[in-house]
């Protein structure tokens, strides 16, 4: 038996490397994007600062303010990928973040939310799915990865069917389209990427308990190689960002057998689902590092779980 365990393991880290440099591949393949140019700086201006032609991107913490930026664009599903390495050292009661919201009182979001801690003791990863207006459905991660001394590739894949969460290719979290069982999904509203860093010591370390050491600041996380060619940009309608507009998605063209004209089709992100290798690599995740989950939270729900958290994970 334990043979067998060991093997799994070092089919699933064999799995996990391959992916990880398909990822990488792309991540560098993914065009021209500048987040100078592609992006506002909606707070902490001063605490934003690019480097390398805009290509990438410092944001700050300190006792003034964090910063946060927010795509020009906006998107009604697609792929997001975004590389980052995290505040080194003293990061306790900061939050850095990697999200898609649509803003709005019934407004869509997911979350990548990365919460500090003392020195020499591990981040937390803190994820979220809101869906028409509501969320509480977190779900926490330890890394199997030390996020300060390298950058890895975050990824938001979100098409008709579900959200599936990545981190290095690696699926950690999977929300399913179970509109037809009364759960919402984020299907209707275009959404704008954001990247942010702020302070959270009220909640964000143990609770509260370890407070911000301002004494190490500035806190600094970078950003790099965000990709957006695989998704779909909001175009408004007449009259600009009122009700109205569609989705513009990227085709491929595709070869007829028998030699005739290509023709254009959706890319295949826009129909992923999770295989058979996703889910095993997902079901050891959540065996490993999964430290807390909402669909298993008594003392929250003490008379009835969320109606998702009663659908089987691999069921949509």
């Amino acid at each position: 038996m334990r043979a067998s365990a060991g093997r799994l393991r070092r089919l699933l880290a064999l799995a996990v490397l391959s992916v990880a440099l398909s990822v990488a591949t792309a991540a560098v393949a993914g065009g021209d994007h500048n987040f100078q140019r592609d992006f506002d700086v909606v707070w902490g201006a001063g605490n934003a600062r690019f480097r390398d032609g805009g290509r990438t991107v410092e944001l700050s913490l300190d006792e003034r303010t964090g910063a946060r930026l927010q795509s020009k664009q906006r998107y009604l599903f697609g792929r997001f990928d975004l590389e980052m390495k995290l505040v080194p050292g003293e990061s306790a009661g900061t939050i850095t973040s990697f999200y898609i919201c649509t803003g709005g009182a019934r407004h869509d979001e997911v979350d990548f939310e990365f919460l500090g801690n003392s020195s020499g003791e591990p981040y937390l990863l803190h994820t979220n799915i809101f869906s028409d207006g509501r969320g509480e459905r977190e779900q926490q991660f330890a890394l199997w990865f030390d996020p300060t001394r390298g950058f890895h590739t975050y990824t938001i894949l979100w098409n008709p069917h579900n959200i599936v969460l990545y981190i290095d290719g690696v699926p950690i979290r999977v929300f399913a389209n179970n509109a037809a069982a009364g759960v919402p999904f984020p299907a209707r509203q275009p959404a704008r990427v954001f990247a942010s860093i702020w302070d959270a010591e009220d909640w964000a370390t143990l609770g509260g308990r370890v407070r911000t050491d301002w004494n190490s600041a500035p806190f600094v996380a970078i950003y790099r190689r965000y990709n957006v060619t695989n998704a779909c940009v909001w175009e408004d309608g007449a009259g600009g960002g009122g009700g109205g507009g569609r989705a513009r998605c990227p085709t491929v063209l595709t070869a007829v057998p028998g030699g005739g004209p290509r023709r254009r089709r959706a890319p295949a992100w826009m129909a992923q689902r999770m295989d058979w290798w996703s889910w095993m690599t997902l079901s050891w995740v959540r065996m490993n590092y999964m430290v807390y989950d909402y669909c298993a939270d008594r003392r929250r729900f003490p008379h009835e779980f969320p109606p998702e958290c009663a659908i089987p994970i691999g069921r949509a």
